[in-house]
């Protein structure tokens, strides 16, 4: 799945971060709480150091509610992080930022200074709708599409308190391949950036496992498929995708699976918990490992080989 995780303008928002972040006491990291390992920015616990982070599920309202319930007490477990819950729907919750950021820098709202905080997410996850709900009016340009914030910006929340925003974020390299395909279905990318039947494979696979039930109500089965395949190509005869010949066309079946797990037609979904990524994540590095071991015997064997000729 060929992504364009990290356009140009992506290396000089991190730079603009590096340079805030001495004045910075309280670091905020919106994430999409179906999947809040792979929404989050690896670079940002790179370079916080011990600076307090409150990590925010966004969207709650479209993730599994017991699953989220295990991801905040596994994030709090967390040193310096404190982690809460919002909603797409009732954003009023989002009042008590102000007085969490307030509590985390005590000493200095103790001794009646400036508080700064700074906010980040990847593109997509609802990080200009949060601003506008705490400033309690438009300051934060708000779309639905990826990266519709464009450059940093200083937002006074109250007396005394401040709020760096910045542009959406991602990564060169994202370690867990895993991570890609669950940004993909949950829209964190623009559509044009990846192959919907890829994506949808991929959904489907997770949902046979996690989400049984919810497929079999959903799309009426005879039967629960065995293989991502064949439930993708059960929905498409479900849902009269059919070319002459009795052909199902994949493709108009992958679309209609991902728009449905995107507008919570199949309910809330959660796509990743704290023990798979753990098995996930030391799969990949040692996946990783070995690619570099490879790249470097053949350096090894090329310079050897190089060797032997000029003997």
């Amino acid at each position: 799945m060929a992504i364009n995780w990290f356009p140009g303008h992506m290396h000089k928002a991190q730079k603009e971060i590096k340079e805030i972040l001495p004045q910075i006491d309280v670091v905020i990291e919106v994430c999409d709480a179906r999947l809040p390992f792979s929404s989050e920015n690896p670079m940002i616990t790179e370079i916080r150091g011990d600076k307090p982070l409150i990590k925010i599920l966004n969207k709650c309202d479209l993730a599994d509610a017991d699953k989220t319930t295990v991801w905040l007490d596994y994030l709090e477990s967390q040193h310096n992080v404190k982690a809460i819950a919002l909603t797409t729907e009732n954003t009023g919750a989002a009042k008590i930022i102000p007085s969490l950021i307030r509590k985390l820098a005590a000493h200095k709202d103790q001794a009646g200074k400036q508080i700064n905080a700074v906010i980040m997410g990847i593109p997509n996850v609802g990080k200009s709708t949060l601003i506008n709900t705490l400033v309690g009016k438009t300051k934060a340009k708000v779309g639905n599409e990826p990266a519709v914030t464009k450059g940093q910006q200083r937002i006074r929340l109250e007396e005394g308190l401040y709020l760096f925003d910045t542009p959406g974020m991602l990564w060169p390299k994202i370690a867990n391949e895993n991570s890609g395909y669950r940004l993909a279905v949950s829209g964190a990318v623009k559509d044009t950036a990846f192959d919907h039947d890829d994506i949808a494979y991929f959904a489907a696979e997770y949902l046979l496992s996690a989400y049984p039930k919810r497929l079999f109500d959903r799309y009426k089965l005879d039967e629960l498929p065995i293989h991502e395949e064949e439930l993708i190509e059960a929905i498409g005869r479900k849902r009269s995708c059919v070319r002459s010949g009795g052909h199902v066309d994949m493709h108009k079946a992958s679309v209609i699976l991902i728009n449905e797990i995107r507008d919570k037609t199949l309910g809330q979904l959660t796509f990743e918990m704290p023990e798979n990524i753990e098995k996930e994540n030391l799969y990949f590095a040692d996946q990783e490992a070995k690619k570099i071991a490879a790249r470097e015997a053949k350096k090894l064997a090329r310079g050897r080989g190089r060797k032997n000729k000029r003997k």
